[in-house]
């Protein structure tokens, strides 16, 4: 039986396959057992433990041996998510082993410990789909620094721009993301490996260089002070998870605007057999762009819960803990996920360049107002110029005369001519400011960054 956003068969598409896997059962117990066995070793390196119990434990830390459904049954009966994982280990490993399996830590040590491997596996996906994104949007941005665009605000032509300009932004915002992501990573997932409440108290003095050796053999940082209850580390990363989720969501809605049927200036990837609808048989959806929404959606929401779980009573509490334990899986397949179909968009965007240029010709010149206003400066102040294009703005909408001819008729009430050379300035190419200098230094600046 599937239930659930990854497993359903109406959803799971969405999601990489590959983070479903390092977040399954199967892989959590690996990463379990992977972080007992690296106890073990570092315990048996500095005499806390035999080596040669720690040489058996490591011999028995394939998945394949332990039986899941009997698993299941019995974490359902004890109540306790990790104790009968232990008692099939202990079986497994034999005496003495098994009298050694497990010294001086607690669940949350493995369960924190074992998170931090796993979140190394997708946080490395995450950061390779992100680049590709990069390299991909620098290149759309490079192909489309001159193709002249209406920029908009609240919905409304405001200047001319460059296409190229609009996708520097996806690009410079998702290069701080990346960044943001890569200086947090190391100091967010760690070895705790504190015991009962942090204190090493179990582990006869040997504790922080137990958490030592165990981090640099596997491969992380070591938590230092290792108190249960703090979890402000691995909220920093998911914050910034939370934020690549608004530069996502933000360039996917661009998309969706951008390839509405009146406005057409670029479309998402079609290929034949894609369905809009089950009624109307002409429909294109953005269906990508639409399901990046949605992802980045399910992700900023399980921001909160991880901030919510970092609220932690005392020196341990299984209420914020079981809430982090069951969020942060989501959370990681969900931001690999959103980086991989990002790049899926990115790579198949189809530009409109012939779309681009009939739109920002629909308003006859309105939309260089502003650099006919700075024109107008010359000959009155800006406010005056600011009032004389106003009204003439507002009359030839209103009206639907054409912007020229009902400035010149307000010029001419004002006993004004019009400035030398006023008419090359509707040319909407002449006030692109400098898109195509910002272009390109946004596409330095983002392969400078990596």
């Amino acid at each position: 039986m599937n239930v659930g956003l990854f497993d359903s068969f109406i959803t799971q598409g969405w999601y990489n396959q590959e983070a479903r896997r390092i977040w399954s059962d199967e892989g959590t117990l690996q990463s379990w057992l992977r972080v007992e066995a690296a106890l073990a070793w570092a315990q048996g390196e500095l005499g806390v433990i035999p080596k040669d119990a720690a040489e058996a434990i490591a011999l028995h830390t394939d998945i394949r041996k332990f039986d899941l459904v009997s698993l299941t049954r019995e974490i359902a009966f004890t109540q306790h998510p990790f104790v009968p994982v232990l008692r099939q280990f202990e079986k497994l490993c034999g005496e003495p082993a098994a009298g050694f399996i497990h010294w001086g830590a607690t669940t949350q040590n493995i369960f924190d410990t074992a998170c931090a491997l796993q979140m190394t596996e997708t946080h490395a996906m995450t950061l390779r789909f992100l680049s590709a994104t990069i390299d991909q949007l620098a290149e759309i941005a490079r192909e489309h620094r001159h193709t002249l665009q209406a920029g908009r605000t609240h919905g409304q032509h405001a200047l001319p721009m460059t296409f190229g300009f609009k996708v520097a932004g996806w690009l410079d915002e998702l290069a701080r993301d990346r960044e943001r992501l890569e200086q947090r990573f190391a100091f967010s997932f760690v070895v705790c490996m504190g015991g009962a409440i942090g204190t090493f108290a179990a582990m006869g003095g040997q504790g922080p260089e137990v958490e030592r050796l165990m981090a640099k053999k596997l491969g992380l940082r070591a938590a230092g002070l290792p108190a249960r209850s703090s979890y402000d580390r691995v909220c920093d990363y998911v914050n910034a998870l939370g934020l690549l989720a608004g530069t996502v969501e933000r360039i996917a809605h661009n998309i969706v605007f951008l390839q509405r049927t009146e406005i057409g200036e670029v479309a998402e990837a079609f290929h034949h057999g894609k369905v809009g609808s089950s009624t109307m048989a002409q429909k294109r959806n953005p269906s990508t762009a639409l399901m990046l929404i949605s992802m980045a959606r399910l992700m900023r929401s399980r921001v909160a819960l991880a901030l919510e779980s970092m609220v932690r009573m005392d020196e341990g509490d299984s209420s914020a803990s079981n809430v982090s334990d069951v969020t942060l899986p989501e959370i990681a397949i969900l931001a690999v996920s959103m980086a991989e179909t990002l790049s899926g968009l990115a790579g198949g965007l189809i530009v409109s360049p012939e779309a681009m240029g009939r739109n920002i010709r629909l308003t006859n010149g309105l939309i260089v107002s502003e650099a006919i206003m700075m024109r107008l400066t010359e000959i009155m102040g800006r406010h005056q110029a600011h009032h004389v294009v106003y009204e003439a703005a507002q009359r030839s909408i209103t009206e639907r005369l054409p912007f020229l001819a009902v400035l010149r008729g307000q010029l001419l009430v004002r006993s004004r001519d019009l400035p030398a050379g006023l008419e090359q300035a509707l040319a909407e190419e002449h006030y692109v400011g400098e898109s195509v200098r910002l272009v390109d230094e946004a596409i330095a600046r983002a392969r400078d960054s990596h």
